[in-house]
């Protein structure tokens, strides 16, 4: 396929620094006091079986924007419930160049695509301040097994993720820019939906540059797909607060409805 990015899983060739976290004050039910709860590994389980989760996780973290959570070829120790924030995680090319593979909100657990391998297969970035509850995966795995509601729910994080990734490999075969645009707008609409926040109206904490990494296209191609989605009256964008002016017509064009450009970067 023309433009194809051939993807080898190799030691980045200017790794970004590991963060040096900071240790925050542990709360007293920081599993049940969280709003995002409901998305991460508690789910379902009872008050005394969470207290026993609560017990498991660590400290939470402090990651500085920019900074690495973890790096591709890391040895799995731990998964990460992101509390509050946002990261990135991206590829390495055969060529040196990062791939943006996806970016992740409060309620996401970052680490899953080590559990294979045990070892990460990825670098996950800070695209802000963020905060995350590390969990000991073996210490996870163990109580996995005697409490069948967890395990269900680390199942459900795992499919979840790949039912995200088979969204991502649809639209970068078949949608046109404009559509791949809708589509990630859309699709974060309905995340920020998830966590109680508005689905019309929020921030975009990656870069354009980030954005077209994902997208697979070029910079200025998304610079005029956001401009076309404007001059339609579709989104308006201010620096990086978006506002989703018709939504109707946004799902419309991300199921290959409405006016769009020709496919490809």
């Amino acid at each position: 396929m023309p433009g194809q990015l051939k993807v080898t899983l190799l030691d980045s060739p200017n790794p970004l620094p590991k963060a040096n976290p900071i240790h925050l004050k542990p709360l007293v039910n920081h599993c049940m006091d969280c709003r995002v709860s409901g998305l991460c590994l508690p789910t379902g389980l009872p008050v005394d079986e969470n207290s026993c989760l609560g017990a498991l996780i660590g400290p939470r973290m402090r990651i500085r924007k920019g900074a690495a959570l973890f790096n591709a070829n890391d040895p799995l120790t731990m998964l990460y419930a992101l509390r509050c924030g946002s990261f990135k995680t991206s590829l390495n090319t055969a060529e040196g160049q990062g791939v943006v593979i996806n970016f992740w909100m409060p309620g996401d657990v970052l680490g899953l695509d080590a559990i294979a391998t045990e070892h990460h297969v990825c670098d996950a970035i800070a695209l802000e301040d963020s905060e995350v509850c590390p969990v000991p995966y073996r210490r996870l795995q163990t109580l996995a097994r005697e409490f069948p509601d967890l395990q269900q729910s680390l199942n459900r994080l795992m499919s979840r993720e790949i039912v995200r990734e088979h969204g991502r490999v649809l639209m970068l075969c078949n949608l046109t820019a404009e559509q791949r645009l809708a589509s990630f707008l859309v699709g974060l609409s309905r995340r920020f939906v998830s966590r109680g926040y508005s689905a019309h109206g929020f921030m975009l904490r990656m870069s354009r540059e980030d954005m077209a990494s994902y997208l697979g296209l070029r910079l200025e191609t998304v610079c005029r797909s956001v401009a076309r989605l404007r001059a339609l009256g579709i989104v308006d964008l201010h620096g990086r607060l978006v506002e989703i002016l018709d939504m109707p017509a946004l799902m419309a064009l991300e199921q290959g409805g409405g006016e769009c450009e020709a496919k490809g970067p």
